[in-house]
């Protein structure tokens, strides 16, 4: 065997035919094939031909039975995480105000025993208590609070892991104020279902139980990986080279005649396939090395 410390990497103790057989350490990729690829009218929850399509305003296509059914889900989980935060807001303001009532109260109380009398009616009303004084050589910590400081400093003890109390989840609520909107499943922006954009997708005749791909509405080509774009107004879509050239300069939709302006036209998320020039074809995961 060969000097390890004069290999490329020489600070590794393993040859590079032993990493092979260590599969489980090191970041992986794979070359994503085109059937691991969505075609361009499949639905992005659904991952099979949109039925009844829709599009949102990021361009992303969607059976509209999914995005819907979606949509009602996450509305109602909105509602019960909105009536959980609104009512921890409410008791945190029911305990600020018993607070700071039980402070008003000891102060009065304070004053009283203070101002009261001349003479000291307890060792508590002293400046330094006895137990204060105590405090400063005898070390008088419950056993509670000692074994508080040392979950604290022996973290690597099991017992000592930290414990998801009724307190860490009235912090979770606290802190985390639920959306307005839910968000879109694939661009994360807020989404009502009244954004939802109805849309004309042609297909070609498919072989079998396989669905055809869809076609441009104006020349009829099969649409691949080719950019799309969609008129809001009449739900045609269109390849964008024929939009450009028919569309674009007379805002007059090819199909159906009729008018739109620049704000009905959106672009839609163009279909990939295995060929590196239509997008990411590569996936990665990672894992640890050894090093």
């Amino acid at each position: 065997m060969t000097r390890k410390g004069k290999q490329p990497g020489g600070h590794n103790p393993l040859t590079y035919h032993e990493r092979l057989k260590l599969t489980s350490y090191g970041t992986t990729t794979a070359r994503l094939g085109t059937e691991s690829h969505n075609r361009f009218g499949d639905c992005c929850l659904g991952l099979a031909p949109a039925t009844d399509p829709v599009s949102t305003p990021s361009g992303h296509i969607y059976s509209r039975e999914a995005i819907v059914s979606y949509l009602l889900t996450k509305n109602q989980e909105i509602k019960e995480a909105r009536l959980k935060y609104e009512t921890q807001l409410s008791t945190d303001q029911d305990r600020t105000d018993l607070t700071r009532q039980a402070v008003e109260k000891q102060r009065v109380k304070d004053f009283a025993t203070k101002d009261g009398c001349p003479a000291q009616i307890s060792k508590e009303g002293h400046a330094t208590s006895h137990k204060n004084s105590l405090g400063r050589i005898i070390n008088t910590s419950t056993k509670e609070e000692l074994r508080t400081s040392l979950k604290r400093t022996s973290f690597w003890l099991s017992e000592s892991q930290p414990q998801y109390t009724a307190e860490s989840i009235e912090e979770d609520v606290r802190n985390n104020p639920p959306p307005r909107r839910p968000d879109s499943p694939m661009s994360g922006r807020p989404l009502r279902m009244k954004e939802l954009i109805p849309m004309t997708l042609q297909r070609e005749e498919g072989v079998g139980s396989i669905e055809g791909k869809c076609i441009c509405a104006v020349s009829g080509k099969a649409i691949t990986t080719q950019p799309v774009i969609l008129i809001k107004k009449t739900g045609v879509v269109m390849v964008k080279e024929f939009y450009d050239t028919l569309a674009k300069s007379s805002h007059i939709c090819p199909v159906t005649g009729k008018k739109f302006k620049d704000k009905d036209v959106i672009t839609l998320n163009k279909g990939t396939s295995g060929f590196a020039a239509s997008g990411e074809v590569i996936a990665k995961k990672y894992r640890p090395t050894l090093t």
